[in-house]
């Protein structure tokens, strides 16, 4: 499956201990060796074949990135949350702008009240992606997350790809949410949304409505995640207990106003319409992984990380099914509004001052998966970082508060400008595309994770996991088009389900795990990462062509900082990593040998 990364052992990589701060040289944002003159820098580009070659399967370990990996941020980051904390920064994470706004959009214009049953899909696709979380956060608890886990068990390309597709994910998130954030403030001060926002007529419509809110929102946001996270982890636990009072407020006098009639129409854009809305309602469920960027601020990873994660989502999906439920039963899909549905729906029900606490509920649950986001997209940045794939002045951790501050600030300069321009539709789609797209990978990197050990697989074993792989990744893709494509009939499916099927129990019976989780791990394996990877990919057939065209740009871009810097980079890191383990290598056996003369 690839070779062993050579950064594996040893020490930093030559990374010196950076000072706290955030001043800024040219040695902190490119301290490596391609990079001190112009002609080491064409040297490199030279020899971008045989660098992509050596890094394009190279595979970290897990005693790399809990230890070495994490040294080069200077300061360790203080291990103060428990499992209650992770459950809490989970609920705060997710519950916001999805439910709030998205629902509404959704029922409407895409599934009718069978939003209900869009919500329970999205639900299933996350709680199976957070058991795949959940064993690698246990393994590996480190502030890299997803990056982290790919990195070990996919190699470094693929992780970067993931990375980079993470940072948009987070980026994209908090942007979306923050402009929600100015919707339902306008709605709690008796406006409408835009009338907070500034119209610059010679824009495009989808980015000409600049909502300088939003950015203060998020300014205010930094400001609080720079300070302690423990901190932060108070502020979220009171701000969501009073969110979930809300939640259950509004369930309740809903309900007293529901009318069955308005879910007789239940299914109105058929299949194809539950499906596409649970594509952009996965949207709702994201923040979740946040949670796994704290396993190193976490007390006890094996008993908190499954209680704080498993926990939240189970509680987060049942919120969401009863909340949707409740507004499908207050009006007729058709009357939703798809800015502030909840709003609006207690006022078209008589209940005006309801809309008060409801757009003050939204605004709690935003402001706190803003805070959340903040603190997850930070830790994922500052372990990137580590790696030297992108500047490692953005790894450098404060020596008095433990946090991540330049990191923290270079990710919400960049949801500001986002959010300050970009419509609500145009960053849910982007966004899912990136959150399934990186669940997907996760999965599948479970799967490597539990039947390939690099020395100690057989070759013949290799062989059967990379093809039972590829079939489970062509009968989910070829589902997943044959349903993007519109045809009618039943062939495709017929086909590619077999071979899921099949392939997938091919893997159970035929092929032995090389690898089991020490502290905790995913029931059902392969099944259960098989079935995520399965829902993944037919959750991205139903997004739309063009979020897949600026995905792909994306994509492009990404690439060319890769070949152009991140390659570079990361080859003389591990190099320079792979020079200290030889040189330690070295001086104990030295020392060794010293010892035995003098016996």
């Amino acid at each position: 499956m690839g070779t062993i990364a050579t950064e594996s052992r040893g020490g930093g990589g030559g990374a010196k201990q950076r000072r706290a701060g955030c001043c800024c040289t040219k040695d902190e944002f490119l301290p490596d060796e391609s990079f001190q003159s112009w002609a080491n820098y064409m040297k490199a580009l030279r020899e971008t074949g045989m660098r992509l070659k050596n890094r394009i399967a190279a595979r970290s370990m897990d005693d790399t990135e809990i230890n070495v990996v994490r040294a080069r941020s200077g300061y360790e980051m203080k291990r103060n949350l428990s499992w209650w904390d992770l459950i809490w920064f989970g609920i705060g994470a997710v519950i916001g702008a999805g439910i709030f706004v998205l629902t509404g959009q959704e029922a409407r214009n895409a599934a009718g009240p069978a939003v209900i049953l869009s919500f329970v899909v999205s639900g299933v696709s996350s709680m199976l992606s957070v058991f795949c979380y959940t064993e690698f956060a246990v393994e590996i608890p480190v502030a890299g997350g997803s990056f982290a886990y790919l990195r070990v068990e996919l190699g470094d390309f693929v992780a970067f790809i993931a990375a980079g597709n993470i940072l948009l994910e987070y980026v994209v998130s908090c942007a979306a949410v923050a402009r929600s954030w100015t919707s339902y403030f306008a709605t709690l001060l008796n406006h409408q949304p835009d009338d907070f926002r500034i119209h610059i007529a010679s824009l495009s419509p989808d980015y000409s409505r600049l909502d300088p809110i939003a950015v203060a929102v998020i300014v205010a946001i930094c400001l609080a995640a720079v300070f302690s996270t423990k901190a932060t982890s108070r502020f979220n636990y009171v701000s969501s207990i009073i969110h979930l009072a809300i939640i259950v407020f509004i369930i309740a006098a809903g309900l007293s106003r529901a009318d069955p009639k308005n879910l007789s129409d239940f299914m109105p854009f058929g299949a194809r319409g539950l499906f596409s809305a649970s594509a952009v309602l996965f949207f709702a469920y994201v923040g979740f992984d946040a949670v796994s960027t704290m396993a190193e601020e976490t007390k006890n990873p094996a008993k908190d990380i499954p209680l704080g994660l498993v926990g939240a989502m189970c509680i987060t999906t049942l919120c969401y099914c009863l909340l949707a439920f409740t507004l499908c039963l207050m009006q007729p899909y058709s009357q939703i509004d798809p800015n502030a549905p909840f709003s609006v729906a207690f006022e078209a029900v008589g209940m005006d001052w309801a809309k008060y606490i409801v757009a003050f509920g939204a605004l709690k649950g935003m402001t706190t998966v803003l805070l959340v986001s903040a603190v997850g997209q930070a830790r994922y940045l500052t372990h990137i970082a580590r790696t030297h794939m992108v500047p490692p002045w953005f790894a450098q951790v404060h020596a008095t508060t433990g946090t991540p501050i330049n990191a923290t600030v270079a990710m919400l300069v960049a949801t500001a400008t986002i959010a300050l321009f970009t419509e609500l539709s145009i960053l849910s789609n982007l966004l899912s595309i990136s959150t399934l797209f990186i669940f997907m990978l996760v999965a599948v990197a479970l799967l490597v994770r539990r039947y390939y050990v690099s020395g100690e697989t057989s070759a013949a074993e290799r062989n059967k996991l990379i093809v039972c792989i590829v079939l489970i990744l062509g009968s989910s893709v070829g589902a997943a088009g044959y349903w993007a494509a519109g045809v009618d009939g039943w062939v495709g499916y017929v086909v590619a389900i077999p071979v899921w099927f099949l392939s997938t129990g091919f893997l159970w019976l035929g092929v032995p795990q090389a690898k089991k989780p020490k502290l905790w791990g995913v029931p059902m394996v392969p099944w259960l990462p098989s079935a995520s990877i399965a829902i993944n990919i037919f959750l991205l057939g139903s997004i739309d062509g063009l979020s897949y065209m600026r995905f792909s740009i994306w994509t492009a871009l990404l690439l060319v900082y890769y070949f152009f810097l991140g390659l570079h980079a990361s080859y003389d890191t591990a190099n320079a990593a792979a020079a200290a383990a030889a040189a330690a290598a070295a001086a104990a056996a030295a020392a060794t040998a010293e010892g035995a003369n003098r016996r």
